[in-house]
């Protein structure tokens, strides 16, 4: 078998909802809860149909899977292993499974949504690995926070700590530079400690940076990488990349009993050729990051508003509580995040016209 990497309580919506939640329906959309909302992209929407032809191999022996893979080579400039998920709680959960024992320890930050929205996915797929959480400022860990936790103890009363995660972008929609990120990963290192990405907005993080996808993984000290793909555009999936390939040289079997291994993978994996192609990825995330930019601008210049410069597409505003229950009564989607905070996250899909009017019925809102 060739090295390919082949895996490759809300309220109900209606019919009546489509029309305002859909921007390729109308003018403008009112969706800025998650970039999940978003439909498919145009370029993965085509790839997946294309990929609708004829007979192909089962379970990521097609040459749609080979080839993504391939390009995911290329693209991070190291021979890499390449494997493919439905959804991203099995991709961060099955890549820190593979990463330490049952008795041992990851550290993450407090935020991270490892610890705070995966429903414990990360400790039932390692057999009982603890989260060791420790303080974050904007949504990033420090060195210094990390030597206190790895050296806290050492004792076999207390996991020991083998991993360190940290989100790129991060939970609070801050970005880690390279430097930032070498640095963490040096400290990792030296205390005995592999290292992980939860990349859910990785293209938005390296849009932002403007620099290599080598340069902010394994470049800086990464060993896995989860590359998310619903959140950029595509209709489900996730990759994961193992730049210390040790590490996944049995996840074929770990993705297999976690019911993660999909037959007809190139559905999983055609979306991704196409977005991975003249980096359209970047593209459509570098637009999500203008949207998010043009948001936060508008939304300053509102009396009684705060809102930070985004750096990359999540905008985190300071909104009253009157005016966040008005904007809901005229009906626009967003979240109460860390902080009290509403956030409003951008997307491939989020327009201009989007963000003015939402805008307006800020101000509209407020000024009542």
């Amino acid at each position: 078998m060739a090295r390919i990497g082949a895996f490759p309580t809300e309220r109900r919506v209606t019919s009546a909802d489509l029309p305002t939640m859909s921007p390729q329906i109308t003018g403008f959309h009112k969706q800025f809860a998650s970039d999940n909302t978003a439909g498919i992209c145009p370029e993965a929407l085509t790839a997946l149909a294309a990929a609708n032809e004829g007979f192909l191999p089962s379970y990521g022996e097609d040459p749609i899977t080979r080839a993504v893979c391939d390009r995911m080579r290329e693209l991070f400039e190291t021979d890499c292993d390449v494997y493919f998920v439905f959804n991203g709680t099995a991709a961060n959960s099955l890549a820190l499974a593979s990463m330490c024992q049952s008795y041992h320890g990851v550290v993450c930050a407090e935020t991270a949504h490892v610890e705070t929205d995966e429903c414990g996915a990360p400790e039932f797929f390692s057999n009982g690995a603890k989260l060791l959480t420790v303080p974050q400022q904007l949504g990033k860990v420090s060195a210094d926070a990390i030597k206190a936790m790895v050296t806290k103890r050492n004792d076999l009363h207390f996991p020991r700590a083998r991993v360190l995660t940290i989100s790129q972008s991060t939970e609070v929609g801050t970005v880690y530079s390279a430097d930032e990120i070498r640095q963490l990963t040096a400290v990792a290192r030296n205390h005995g400690l592999r290292t992980h990405m939860d990349g859910a907005r990785f293209a938005n993080a390296l849009a932002s940076l403007d620099c290599a996808p080598a340069d902010i993984t394994w470049r800086s000290g990464i060993d896995v990488l989860c590359f998310g793909g619903t959140k950029m555009g595509l209709p489900v999936g996730e990759a994961l990349v193992f730049f210390d390939r040790a590490l996944g040289e049995e996840f074929s079997w770990r993705c297999k009993q976690a019911g993660q291994l999909a037959s007809k993978m190139r559905f999983l994996s055609a979306p991704w050729l196409a977005m991975l192609k003249s980096d359209v990825w970047l593209r459509h995330a570098a637009h999500a990051n203008t949207m998010a930019r043009l948001l936060a601008e508008k939304l300053r210049a509102i009396p009684g508003i705060g809102a930070p410069p985004p750096q990359a597409n999540a905008v985190f505003a300071q909104l009253p509580p009157a005016v966040m229950t008005a904007l809901r009564d005229k009906g626009w989607y967003f979240y109460d995040f860390i902080g009290g905070k509403a956030r409003f996250m951008c997307s491939w899909a989020t327009t201009p016209e989007a963000v003015e009017k939402l805008a307006a019925d800020v101000r509209a809102c407020a000024a009542c």
